[in-house]
């Protein structure tokens, strides 16, 4: 128990994929602030470490696990950015305007009794445009230049210092406006209390806040993918 406590959130989630769950239940964040240990991030939450980690061990001794933690280790930077626009990107282009749609119903029709929920809305507006940008730039800009000097590493052994910053800058840049998205989705689950439905909630409301609290997991998923995989695999083909 001490060892896993001693490891950090994203190497957890990094080695089983299902501790991603546990984290979600305690919210305890592996994606932007994954290189956090485990007991570190018990103790700025105020929890206890150890159901945290009897969770964890449950979750670490089912075998059916392995096989995807496995193929995500093996992955070459390039079959991980193809992975990443295939379910994170196509997920978020699709499901970003129908919540929006949902959301904009809700705080026409029943911002005055619920008046947190306007912000709720302005907030996601404000994640849709940064995170339509923010895929276009990993799209054509980081992703190619991923797989270019993936190529070149496996083509010549090694590329050349000055190229370094060819890519570490527009990870930089990404890793920054990841902390911005997932901070104001951590907004909006602290105004809606978690994305609980308030008592006389109509469908439209609650069916807009099971699609937020979706929306947060797989954001978390997605960036964990990023930062914690991606990002340091080709960091470490480039530094050789």
């Amino acid at each position: 128990m001490q060892e896993l406590q001693e490891h950090t959130l994203a190497s957890i989630v990094t080695g089983t994929h299902k501790a991603a769950a546990v984290f979600e239940k305690y919210q305890l964040d592996f994606c932007c602030k994954g290189k956090r240990t485990l007991s570190q991030a018990c103790e700025e939450k105020n929890i206890a470490v150890e159901p945290v980690v009897e969770e964890l061990q449950r979750v670490m001794n089912t075998d059916s696990c392995a096989v995807q933690d496995h193929l995500f280790s093996a992955m070459s930077a390039e079959q991980l950015t193809d992975y990443i626009i295939l379910k994170h990107h196509f997920y978020v282009k699709q499901a970003m305007p129908l919540i929006f749609e949902h959301l904009a119903k809700v705080a026409m029709k029943h911002g005055d009794r619920f008046q947190y929920m306007p912000l709720v809305f302005q907030l996601f507006g404000t994640i849709q445009q940064e995170m339509g940008a923010h895929m276009q730039k990993e799209e054509q800009i980081l992703f190619p230049r991923i797989k270019e000097v993936e190529k070149a590493i496996r083509n010549n052994g090694s590329i050349g210092a000055s190229h370094m910053g060819y890519v570490s800058q527009p990870i930089q840049m990404m890793e920054m406006e990841h902390e911005e998205a997932g901070a104001l989705m951590a907004e909006i689950r602290r105004l809606t209390n978690d994305y609980t439905a308030p008592e006389g909630a109509c469908t439209t409301f609650r069916i807009s806040l099971a699609e937020l609290k979706e929306f947060e997991e797989d954001l978390h998923k997605h960036v964990h993918l990023e930062n914690n995989v991606l990002f340091p695999k080709i960091v470490g083909l480039m530094q050789g």
